[in-house]
């Protein structure tokens, strides 16, 4: 067996991510151990509550000398607890608070603790804009300071959070791969070229991550600009007036509209609805996370109208049950990532490749494009 550097491995789930952590750890012990029946990576680890909500961390063994891994869902509703003989669910703030219960518990002992944090808690409030907190940059020194020595999250809303804690490790990965793999297959039909598809910024936030996917994929690229009223707010932000579109025509083409999350949907919909007004032919949507603050109703509206073809979203943060049952979203696995991620860090190996998957992406489109002109071929024989 392969000596690791960080001594023994482990992982530990918080409340509400252990399905999620338990394929993860079937990855780690098929490659490790050579078999499901094996030991498990899996720490044993609670959050007890006491009938007033507070709480306290538990560990049911030592961490010294471990590598650790917490994976952190600080975005799942569906996990509840009593208080005062009430039914609450979690909020962001109970979840992190919980972490660093569990970050408390280890004591110091742990020879290296990682977080993977795939959603940022108030990964939103990013940036100041008059006097408000910024709570994201305070929770990334707050882990720093408590001895977290390494990040990772999946697809934050401004990478440039990092700047919060410049001495410490910060990842930010990307589900490009994994995204285009859904794709092409819930859609074996799809055409990747410039002829066929285009790939949508529904504002000037997300378009670095669309101009990843123009330049992996060889596509043009389209961009909506969010005109905004700034003389008032309304839940917090000045509301959005209109989706103004550059880009060039669009006629004939499938599109895939790309951003960080679906919070209520209201702004994707709106741009679903303008590139079929500007000719598309199918809308696709990425989304890391498919958060549906408002429910599926009316993404399901949307779907019947022939406004969107597919919504793919991953499993990092919770998913509202009814969103399984819908025809037009697609679910996108990320738990053998995460396992690769931990795997190659325990090892202490580069995740360089991990994080940019382009000869991954070649290799798949080489692959799509023969499994196209195959089909092709055999219809025309027929």
């Amino acid at each position: 067996m392969k000596e690791y550097q960080y001594g023994g491995l482990a992982v530990i789930g918080m409340k509400g991510c252990e399905e999620f952590v338990a394929r993860v750890d079937a990855y780690l012990k098929d490659w490790r151990r050579h078999g499901m029946d094996a030991k498990t990576f899996l720490v044993d680890a609670d959050c007890p509550r006491f009938g007033t909500g507070e709480a306290t961390g538990i560990l049911h063994e030592s961490m010294r000398g471990k590598d650790v891994y917490i994976i952190c869902d600080t975005f799942n509703y569906g996990v509840t607890y009593n208080m005062y003989g009430r039914e609450v669910p979690m909020s962001p703030d109970d979840h992190f608070a919980d972490l660093k219960r569990i970050i408390s518990a280890i004591g110091g002992k742990a020879n290296r603790i990682t977080v993977i944090m795939p959603m940022l808690y108030e990964g939103r409030q990013h940036k100041r804009s008059g006097r408000e907190s910024l709570d994201c940059a305070l929770m990334l020194q707050e882990l720093v300071a408590m001895g977290v020595s390494n990040i990772l999250t999946f697809d934050a809303h401004d990478s440039r959070i990092c700047n919060a804690i410049p001495l410490s490790g910060f990842d930010n990965v990307q589900p490009t791969y994994q995204m285009i793999k859904a794709l092409v297959r819930a859609v074996p039909d799809v055409v990747i070229d410039k002829d066929h598809l285009a790939i949508i910024s529904p504002d000037e936030g997300a378009m670095s991550r669309c101009m990843y996917y123009s330049s992996v994929l060889g596509l043009d690229i389209g961009m909506f600009y969010k005109r905004r009223n700034y003389s008032i707010v309304v839940n917090g932000r000045n509301p959005i007036e209109a989706h103004e579109y550059l880009g060039q025509d669009l006629h004939g083409k499938d599109v895939i509209v790309v951003d960080d999350m679906i919070a209520s949907g209201e702004s994707m919909i709106d741009v679903c609805k303008q590139l079929k007004e500007k000719g598309a032919n199918r809308v696709f949507c990425f989304a890391t996370f498919g958060l549906f603050t408002e429910g599926v109703e009316k993404f399901q509206a949307a779907y019947k109208e022939g406004v969107l073809d597919r919504v793919f979203s991953t499993n990092l943060v919770y998913r509202r049950p009814e969103l399984a049952k819908q025809e037009w979203f697609v679910e996108v696995n990320m738990c053998k990532y995460i396992a690769y991620l931990i795997d190659t860090l325990n090892n202490d190996e580069t995740i360089s490749g991990l994080l940019n998957p382009v000869k991954r992406i070649q290799t798949l489109m080489d692959k799509h494009r023969k499994a196209l002109d195959s089909q092709m071929k055999i219809e025309f024989e027929n």
